[in-house]
């Protein structure tokens, strides 16, 4: 499947299929020049008479400037691209959002969603921008961009036939169009074009993470599937101060996130990486995953962390942002630093993997 899927003619264009935040309730859809046409790469599209257009739900229907639309969704691309096979690479705005590639609007449970259909090396471009500082070295950038092209197309393969791939979100990629593309970006995506990180020639669930606080997590422990290829290893980005963190929990604030009594907060177990497993709070007992969930990702960065009771509440002392499995992206930033290069990086995260260049 992954073969027939990327070992494209020199015409086609991978393309990826992005939901564009949670469903609206309305939208204006805008370019230079409109066309619209069924959810279909092909069309045919037809040109619309101005720059903008308005749709909302009413009744179930979908409505364009308040007429009903026919069928389940609308697609709307840039007037001048409307004959091309696939979707071009012009600005289209929706609502908040610029991005490139066309514009799918289908109502869901009353509400719109959208989704932005482009081509996959435009949507990287973008891509690295919200996920890795467009200032980090050349060499961090590329293997991102391997990272993030892998992902993107492990998750397309494993959502064929769904109305999207990906969200838009840090719960997917983080994704918000043309405003976080950059010169360097474009350049990391560019001089990696078509390259993927495989596992028995099959595309390898490529997970990333801010900052591990110097080991990396293993697959099982970190997303509960034991990926050969998502094993803990050694990393630089325990030194820095910006992986170190704390917090301060107070009584009130564990009862209102968890509910009922928050008497007491104790580890019960850890991984081998030393990240919390299970955690007690009060006479709860909970996976730390969860624990961490109804706190706050931005408030409980990462489950590497010690417990000290002060006063009335608690003080977290941690290391590390995010999941901790796969690339460490402060880690790939040091490496790269001394030299390393993009290949040697993603070896080093993601061991046992081979790269290709599939396309």
């Amino acid at each position: 499947m992954v073969l027939c899927l990327l070992a494209l003619p020199a015409w086609a264009v991978e393309t990826m299929r992005i939901s564009m935040g949670p469903p609206t309730r309305s939208i204006t859809v805008s370019a230079r020049s409109l066309a619209y046409g069924p959810d279909s790469e092909e069309g045919p599209f037809v040109a619309l008479k101005g720059a903008s257009v308005r749709l909302r739900v009413a009744h179930g229907k979908l409505l364009l400037n308040g007429a009903p639309v026919v069928g389940d969704a609308i697609r709307f691309r840039v007037g001048s691209q409307a004959s091309a096979k696939v979707p071009g690479t012009l600005p289209i705005r929706a609502g908040k959002s610029e991005v490139r590639g066309d514009i799918v609007v289908r109502p869901v449970r009353g509400r719109l969603q959208l989704i932005n259909v482009l081509p996959l090396e435009e949507y990287l471009g973008a891509v690295l921008g919200g996920e890795m500082p467009a200032s980090f070295p050349l060499e961090a950038l590329k293997a991102q961009a391997v990272a993030a092209r892998t992902y993107a197309v492990q998750k397309k393969l494993s959502s064929l036939g769904e109305p999207y791939y990906l969200g838009s979100s840090v719960l997917s990629q983080v994704y918000a169009g043309i405003s976080r593309e950059d010169p360097r970006t474009r350049q990391a995506v560019e001089a990696t074009r078509g390259m993927l990180l495989t596992y028995e020639l099959q595309p390898i669930e490529a997970y990333f993470h801010a900052s591990c606080g110097g080991r990396t997590e293993s697959g099982s422990d970190a997303l509960g599937r034991a990926l050969p290829y998502l094993k803990p290893v050694d990393c630089p980005c325990g030194k820095l101060k910006r992986s170190h963190w704390s917090l301060k929990v107070s009584r009130d604030t564990l009862e209102k996130a968890l509910g009922g009594s928050a008497g007491s907060l104790e580890v019960l177990s850890r991984t081998s990486t030393g990240r919390v497993r299970r955690i007690e709070v009060g006479t709860h007992r909970m996976d730390a995953a969860t624990f961490r969930a109804k706190l706050g990702y931005s408030e409980v960065k990462s489950l590497s962390f010690t417990v000290e009771k002060e006063g009335e509440g608690y003080l977290l002392r941690g290391k590390g942002y995010g999941h901790g499995a796969g690339m460490c992206q402060w880690g790939a930033k040091l490496f790269a630093d001394e030299g390393w290069t993009y290949q040697r990086i993603l070896a080093h995260y993601y061991p046992g993997t081979a790269l290709q260049k599939l396309y």
